[in-house]
């Protein structure tokens, strides 16, 4: 395979994943902010702190509103990881590679692309905005659907799974690093209200509060959110289970191209193999925030040796 080609692939993958993890962290914004009264902005700026797009709002905007916020995370075009921009992102690449993938994964992407040419102010508004997200979500649930059911399990296949799943694991560690580093305000105590409330958002944000309650058969603690979302293998979208499909798709391009490997499958390994071994008492012990902030800076790092191996 060209390796223009399976760059395509794997930012195909991501690009969805995007579109489904900015939809999610509008709504968890949204969920939040209507259990406070204070009219303050936290909620709403840890969705652009997660997204990492505050410098580049912030360089557009002057002001920190619900509005602008919604506005640039959303449409900005001139922001590359907008609901918008990720979904054009996504249809070009799908469009430039369109023979590697199926008909079903093309027709999601692209139908996708000209349903959102007709979403109107009114479709970002605040009183319509929970019903533009779920249609959102729901595109790239239809694109991953036809991504697992439709798709030959070869290398095309395996390039867009790591670019799903490269970009899960990033989207996962920066929405519970911002609840746990950035959300919580002073004068809550860990444990009340307000933080249980975030705490559930944050499970709902991520399809996981009826599998929380599975698992735990326990009201909502953060210590057990947190294990959930980082060491638990059967959480889909956990730290483990995602670099588990990391370190699976790699093996498996690894074998494919009857390579002895490079610095990418060597790191997804390693990062694995902590997540396996860890428990979540020595992550607290340590700090949250600290190991959160770790595996954002070697997920990017990650992302970068994948490119440099296998499409430079």
């Amino acid at each position: 395979m060209l390796s223009r080609t399976a760059s395509c692939l794997y930012w195909l993958g991501r690009y969805v994943e995007r579109i489904s993890y900015v939809a999610r962290l509008l709504e968890v914004a949204q969920r939040m902010s209507a259990m406070t009264s204070t009219g303050a902005m936290t909620e709403w700026r840890s969705a652009l702190i997660a997204s990492g797009g505050e410098p580049a709002f912030l360089e557009r905007h002057t002001t920190v509103d619900a509005v602008a916020i919604i506005d640039f995370l959303a449409r900005d075009k001139t922001y590359p990881s907008s609901l918008v921009s990720s979904l054009e992102a996504a249809r070009h690449n799908a469009r430039t590679v369109r023979g590697a993938i199926t008909v079903d994964m093309w027709d999601a992407i692209n139908g996708a692309w000209l349903e959102s040419r007709a979403l109107s102010d009114r479709d970002f508004s605040r009183g319509y905005l929970s019903q533009t997200l779920d249609w959102f979500k729901m595109r790239a649930t239809l694109f991953n659907g036809a991504h697992s059911n439709t798709m030959l399990r070869s290398d095309a296949f395996f390039f867009v799974s790591l670019g799903i799943f490269n970009e899960r694991a990033d989207n996962t560690a920066r929405i519970l690093d911002v609840k746990y580093h950035v959300l919580l305000p002073s004068y809550e105590q860990v444990g009340g209200g307000l933080d249980y409330g975030h705490w559930t958002a944050i499970l709902r944000a991520v399809s996981a509060q009826r599998a929380y309650h599975l698992l735990y058969k326990d009201r909502v603690k953060p210590w057990n959110v947190a294990e959930l979302m980082l060491l638990r293998p059967e959480a889909p979208r956990s730290l483990r289970s995602c670099y588990h499909q990391i370190t699976t798709n790699l093996d498996l391009l690894n074998g494919h191209y009857s390579s002895r490997g490079g610095e990418c499958h060597r790191l997804a390994g390693e990062l694995h193999a902590r997540l396996r071994y860890g428990r979540i008492e020595d992550i607290f012990q340590r700090g949250l925030h600290e190991f959160l902030t770790e595996y954002i800076d070697r997920n990017i790092d990650l992302g970068k040796e994948i490119e440099t191996f296998y499409f430079n």
